[in-house]
């Protein structure tokens, strides 16, 4: 039974930032309640999956730690726009390629991070979570195009939402203040039911039962600019998984191989994979989880087992994925607005450590941001270039990434080789 509550424990503290990406892009893209419904099921259903697959530990995949993965923030923004430009096939697609890559370079990525030093991920975090403001600040409004737009109701109860949210961080501590988000979300709802904001039909509708269907929204379809954005994003969320991994170990006092790195990356490959067949999304090792490892000093793997297999039965019930659906636009927006400002918050995190380091790190900061914010701000900059070449610009985030990393190279990387050259002449005269 104790270990039942402790996995219990993990899924709600995992469970809001479980569902908000499913609501988030579902409600960009304009799915039906009904649609919705089984985005937030089987997201649910494969986080259990992809935990599973993590927890466990064979020859070929799975790191063997206390790890809970759920949905990447990271990829929120870029599934937006990849569904807003082609549809949400395309969104499918370059997740079942991500997953793939993600497999065949599972073995050898540990070498290929020194591309990506907090520089460089830290940049494109904060990127990443720049871009979503505009999103949240929409919902929160009572989402754009919507016909009370602003009114004092949405902007009452986005901002009341956010209040709250804002006095249980300061306020409490341990696991409540680690389920936040969630309890903002479930007070907002019920201050919304009462001012008849809320509406219970998806509930009514959706059935106690249902099974899981590939390729729920249509064949997938591949577009490159897709691809190559939601393979910058896995290779980003696999960096921070790998300083998860090694809290983790140092916690659970295990000192990791890097055979067991390629067999955690092999694992999150094969979820990305399996969350494209079945209509899910990319998964990250979720930070929030270790703090409750941290926070309990229950390091066991049983109980992450538990909380797996409780994600998979919930998402065979729509009826309380339902539940998550009916959470009015202006309430998410306010849950969205901390969401989204802690992306922002992770990338400065991750930015502090190094950009007093050099003036170069400034520099390589300075243009991505500037780039991915501008390409953001004004997409049609780039609508005479080839379209060979808009692959790497039409999409803010893309630019911004690959900006940071051609800087990175040539910053940080270049002169020490030509310095090497350069002594290796020296010693052979």
């Amino acid at each position: 039974m104790k270990t039942v509550a402790l996995g219990f424990q993990h899924v709600l503290a995992m469970y809001a930032g479980a569902i908000l990406v499913p609501l988030i892009v579902g409600d960009a893209l304009g799915l039906t309640s009904e649609q919705l419904t089984y985005l937030v099921a089987i997201d649910i259903l494969m986080c259990g999956i992809a935990t599973i697959l993590q927890v466990m530990n064979n020859r070929f995949f799975g790191i063997g730690l206390p790890v809970v993965l759920g949905c990447t923030f990271t990829a929120v923004g870029p599934m937006i726009a990849i569904g807003g430009q082609y549809g949400i096939s395309a969104i499918y697609g370059a997740i079942i390629v991500t997953g793939i890559v993600v497999v065949l370079i599972s073995g050898f990525f540990g070498s290929l991070v020194r591309f990506f030093p907090p520089v460089v991920t830290g940049t494109v975090v904060t990127i990443i979570g720049i871009t979503l403001i505009p999103v949240a600040i929409n919902n929160l409004g009572g989402g754009q195009g919507a016909s009370d737009f602003g009114s004092i109701t949405n902007i009452s109860l986005g901002f009341g939402t956010l209040l709250f949210i804002i006095l249980l961080y300061r306020f409490a501590t341990g696991f409540l203040r680690s389920i936040s988000i969630l309890i903002g979300l479930i007070v907002g709802t019920a201050v919304a039911m009462f001012m008849g904001k809320v509406n219970f039909s998806a509930v009514t509708e959706a059935s106690y039962f249902h099974m899981v269907e590939p390729f729920y929204f249509g064949t997938p379809t591949f577009e490159w600019s897709a691809i190559l954005t939601m393979i910058l994003v896995a290779i980003v969320s696999l960096v921070e998984s790998t300083g998860v991994y090694f809290a983790l170990g140092d916690i659970t006092e295990r000192k990791l191989t890097e055979k067991d790195l390629s067999k955690g990356y092999r694992a999150e490959g094969i979820a990305i994979f399996l969350g494209g067949i079945f209509n899910a999304f990319q998964y990250t090792a979720f930070s929030q989880n270790v703090g409750l490892i941290q926070m309990t000093g229950v390091k066991t793997r049983k109980v992450i087992f538990v909380a797996g297999g409780m994600l998979i039965a919930l998402g065979f019930v729509p009826k309380i994925a339902a539940l998550t659906t009916i959470i009015p636009t202006a309430v998410l927006g306010g849950a969205m607005v901390a969401m989204f400002g802690m992306v922002i918050s992770q990338g400065i995190k991750m930015l502090s450590s190094v950009i007093s380091d050099s003036p170069e790190n400034s520099m390589i900061i300075a243009c991505s941001v500037g780039m991915g914010l501008g390409v953001t701000v004004v997409p049609e900059l780039f609508a005479q270039l080839p379209s060979s070449i808009q692959i790497l610009t039409s999409n803010g985030i893309v630019a911004g990434s690959v900006t940071a990393i051609a800087l990175n190279i040539v910053f940080h990387m270049l002169p020490k080789r030509k310095t090497q050259t350069v002594l290796k002449e020296q010693k052979a005269s």
